[in-house]
């Protein structure tokens, strides 16, 4: 590829028209050479033949943003724009809060918590470590549970640390060795937890959303679906701070570009669902302002006798009439909730499966005789759930109509009961008639039954007896079992014995991990070495553990001697005993082999200075 070559501008333009996001600003080579690399990795010939690929393969572009923007997280990533964060929104977000207001922050995709500990050292240099810690709440969340792992340690290598100013670095982190750990003190006012920004509800009420590269993973439809959501979460002068590949253009009735250059935003106040939907309609008449439109659809809504909900394509509950209200005990702070979060939506009957179906068979979907439990007695209703598409056959959403059929439903079923008394009445005198005729025989007959019965029972007696031998001769059979099971528990008990023996008289201390690096055997000498006892690390991954030995060192020679890459590896690295004291640590990588297939790695400890 050469730097004018124009089937990598057009891949540049289709990446911009499917996700949204423009990497003109980055430096030509630099972009060029990194696109080759995935090139070379899947054996195509140029720019063209990815386009080609990344539509059949829609997975493919994380892999390629991924390859695009290698320091995926980093302390102070992109200074200049933390600079104009610091120096212009920071101080308007704590000027328009009072003295004792709390100031909520949200870092969407933290990733493993460079970007949330930022944030937390630019509003601890703006108001004071004390104040930080009474008026702010950072929220930091992420899909992946290994990084939030990573992240609420608070524990980075001191050479992650390049791009922290050496004066925050010296006030914001304690530094042991080869690691360094953000002050405890102001890690309580980082809250990490696992959010799925497409399926799980926003965090709501922020004066600071920061989404830094995080859209990008997603089509230009969802998007669109998560923008809306970050609109909802950001107060009216709340402040959106994206990475400075990600645009908003196509979305500026959400969002106002502060500083464009460093992907600055401030929310568009007073906007909701249904004014999108609006300036989105077509045939609209301009003409009728937007309350008033607003207000003749709620009436219309609203007088019709039948309950009824209406619903966008994500599920949101944007109408509820007058009758709805007082069926159900529906009011308006229901309007903007997913119906999943309602009691309606599965009771007196489950409507999200049924407007699935309506969507996917394109028809109403009808749900009749459902019974309602009142305090007053049964309600009877008929559901009737119908999907809304545009003219371009797009899915808006759903309406769902509660119809109350219980007088008609009433009058059937006592008509219905009616037939069915007067024709048992007709059967019964018939049936009458015939069992009087049918007495005589069933007398006569009743003799010739006892008599059978004599000789029913003493032929049960006898089979009885043979059943009582049978029994006896499984229970022996029973207890020569229990015997066996007995002596095989002893002999594995020995066994077990035998090996933790071994295990204990070991000088070096042994961990035995599976294929997904889980502790598996964790000996006394690890114990003694690391501080943490065999019940609290068994099942749990090592790379999740927080103790002195620098287990990112040998994630990659681990898992080479889990895939077969490696048989074994030995080195030496720096760690912290349980006592605090920096070790010379010899550690032996084993492959743990079973019938020829490698089942883990047996991993030996050791003080180097006390082996030598």
């Amino acid at each position: 590829m050469s730097e004018d070559d124009p089937h990598f501008e057009q891949l540049l333009t289709y990446l911009y028209q499917s996700h949204g996001f423009d990497f003109t600003g980055y430096k030509r080579s630099s972009l060029m050479r990194r696109v080759r690399k995935r090139l070379d990795e899947l054996h195509l010939q140029g720019s063209g033949d990815y386009v080609d690929f990344l539509q059949v393969h829609p997975e493919e572009f994380g892999v390629l943003f991924d390859t695009i923007l290698i320091n995926v997280t980093a302390f102070f990533r992109d200074p200049a724009a933390w600079d104009y964060l610091r120096d212009t929104v920071v101080p308007r977000i704590v000027a328009e809060k009072g003295e004792d207001d709390l100031i909520r922050v949200w870092s969407a995709g933290c990733a493993s918590g460079e970007e949330a500990y930022t944030l937390a050292m630019v509003f601890a240099e703006a108001l004071g470590a004390d104040e930080f810690r009474s008026r702010v709440k950072i929220y930091a969340t992420d899909v992946d549970e290994d990084a939030l792992a990573l992240a609420r340690n608070g524990s980075y290598a001191v050479k992650d640390l390049a791009g922290v100013p050496e004066e925050l670095r010296e006030k914001y982190f304690e530094i042991r060795g080869q690691r360094a750990t953000f002050r405890p003190d102001l890690r309580r006012s980082v809250i990490f937890g696992r959010h799925d920004l497409v399926q799980d509800a926003p965090i709501s009420r922020l004066d600071l959303l920061v989404s830094r590269n995080t859209l990008m993973y997603f089509t230009a439809e969802t998007q669109g679906r998560i923008l809306l959501r970050l609109h909802y979460a950001l107060n009216d002068a709340g402040f959106l701070f994206l990475g400075r590949a990600e645009m908003l253009l196509t979305h500026t009735n959400l969002f106002a570009p502060l500083d464009l250059r460093h992907r600055v935003f401030t929310k568009v106040p007073r906007t909701n669902i249904r004014e999108r939907l609006l300036a989105l309609n077509p045939e609209r008449d301009a003409s009728i302002p937007y309350d008033r439109e607003f207000r003749i659809r709620d009436l219309v809504l609203d007088a019709g006798p039948v309950a009824q909900l209406v619903l966008d394509s994500d599920g949101t509950v944007l109408m509820v009439n007058a009758s709805a209200r007082e069926m159900f005990g529906l009011g308006a702070h229901d309007v903007g909730r997913r119906l999943q979060d309602l009691e309606i939506s599965y009771r007196p009957v489950e409507l999200r499966s049924r407007i699935d179906q309506a969507q996917h068979e394109r028809e109403a979907v009808r749900i009749a005789d459902v019974e309602r439990h009142l305090e007053e007695g049964v309600q009877f209703l008929e559901v009737v759930v119908t999907p809304l598409f545009d003219e371009d056959s797009a899915y808006l959403g759903a309406t769902i109509a509660f119809v109350d059929v219980t007088s008609p439903q009433t009058l059937r079923s006592e008509l219905q009961r009616s037939k069915q008394e007067l024709e048992t009445a007709y059967e019964e005198l018939q049936s009458t008639n015939e069992e009087l005729e049918t007495t005589n025989e069933e007398l006569q007959s009743t003799v010739e039954e006892l008599e059978t019965t004599n000789e029913e029972l003493q032929s049960a007696n006898e089979e009885l007896e043979t059943m009582n031998e049978e029994l006896q001769s499984t229970n022996g059979e029973l207890q020569t079992i229990n015997i066996e099971m007995r002596e095989r528990t002893v002999e594995l008990d020995r066994l077990n014995a035998f090996m933790e023996s071994v295990l204990t008289s070991l000088r070096a201390a042994v961990v035995v991990l599976d294929t997904e690096l889980r502790v598996q055997i964790w000996n006394g000498r690890a114990e003694d070495l690391w501080g943490l006892r065999s019940d609290e690390v068994v099942g749990r991954s090592l790379v999740s553990l927080d103790f002195g030995l620098p287990v990112d060192q040998l994630v990659g020679a681990l898992r080479r001697c889990v895939s077969g890459e490696a048989d074994g590896d030995e080195r030496v690295v720096v760690a912290l005993n349980r006592r605090g004291r920096t070790v010379d640590c010899r550690v032996t990588l084993s492959p743990l082999m079973e019938h020829g297939v490698r089942r883990g790695v047996v991993v030996l400890m050791e003080d180097a200075a006390a082996a030598d």
